[in-house]
């Protein structure tokens, strides 16, 4: 069974958590509780730019928080 969200011309969204996890989430899947979209829906390439260029520190927002 072939994944839907992994050919390079489908269309997803960019969705962060409350940990300020990123995420790739296929344009036509319902989201899951506590995730929100903040890109897109755009091309695959784009999606993953916005996260290369926004998720630079790939702690949790706890974690950070708890360091200092």
């Amino acid at each position: 069974m072939t994944d839907p969200s992994d050919g390079p011309q489908d269309r997803c969204v960019v969705v962060v958590n409350g940990e300020g996890q990123h995420a790739l989430w296929p344009e036509f899947a319902r989201l899951p509780a506590g995730w929100t979209v903040v890109h897109g829906p755009a091309g695959r390439p784009e999606c993953v730019a916005y996260v290369d260029a926004h998720w630079t520190d790939m702690r949790p927002l706890s974690l950070v928080a708890s360091l200092g």
